[in-house]
């Protein structure tokens, strides 16, 4: 299981040897630190907690957590799995991770399947139209019901079913997009692109796994 985390640069496009133009999004990944395993016989789970950034000073708590494996992570991710490894440069065998480990981009190929999660844009209080692709009443002929929702329940049960389209807060939640390919992968300056969009705005934190 391949975790990184990246930061959000922008959109681009590129060209692949064929000349064939493709809409990318950029993501400077790590280099991610190893902070810490989580065990089934200590913690009820197997688990590698990964850290990206580097905070300019760290609370005392922050800093006991982080002190074995030496980083100075400003976000802390869990990726759960059973077996986890990294490829290690220069090696055919998996190796086991260890507290202070780098993960960098060359963990990842061009042409690979990754899945990417991040938390959307918020968009705040949405009406059904926007938030739900609701259709508009007419406009005409003396009416007043232009964006209404219209009717939302029944005259039995006489109350509103749960999960009933309605208007609320739109955005910022966790989306995951599976199966999005790599474009371009540049080791020298951490940098990924990915074709496609990817959730979140600019430099936002977003969550890089290799797709199963």
């Amino acid at each position: 299981m391949k975790a990184l985390l990246a930061k959000k640069v922008g959109m681009t496009q590129i060209f692949d040897a064929n000349g064939v133009r493709s809409g990318v999004t950029v993501l400077e990944v790590g280099p991610c630190v190893v902070t810490a395993l989580k065990s089934v016989e200590t913690d009820g789970y197997s688990a590698v907690q990964i850290g990206y950034g580097e905070a300019k000073k760290l609370s005392k708590t922050q800093a006991g957590q982080l002190k074995k494996s030496g980083a100075k992570s400003t976000v802390l991710r869990e990726v759960r799995n059973d077996e986890i490894i990294e490829v290690i440069e220069g090696e055919d065998q998996p190796t086991q991770l260890k507290i202070g480990d780098k993960l960098t981009a060359e963990m990842f190929e061009v042409g690979e399947k990754i899945v990417v999660s991040a938390i959307s844009k918020g968009k705040g209080f949405a009406g059904t139209i926007k938030r739900h692709n609701f259709n508009t009443g007419p406009k005409t002929h003396g009416s007043h019901n232009y964006r209404a929702p219209g009717s939302i329940g029944s005259g039995y049960p006489q109350h509103v079913f749960k999960g009933m389209k309605m208007a609320g807060q739109m955005g910022h939640e966790k989306v995951t997009i599976k199966n999005q390919k790599i474009a371009m992968v540049d080791v020298e300056n951490n940098l990924i692109a990915v074709v496609g969009s990817v959730p979140g705005p600019r430099r936002g934190i977003v969550m890089i796994k290799g797709a199963k």
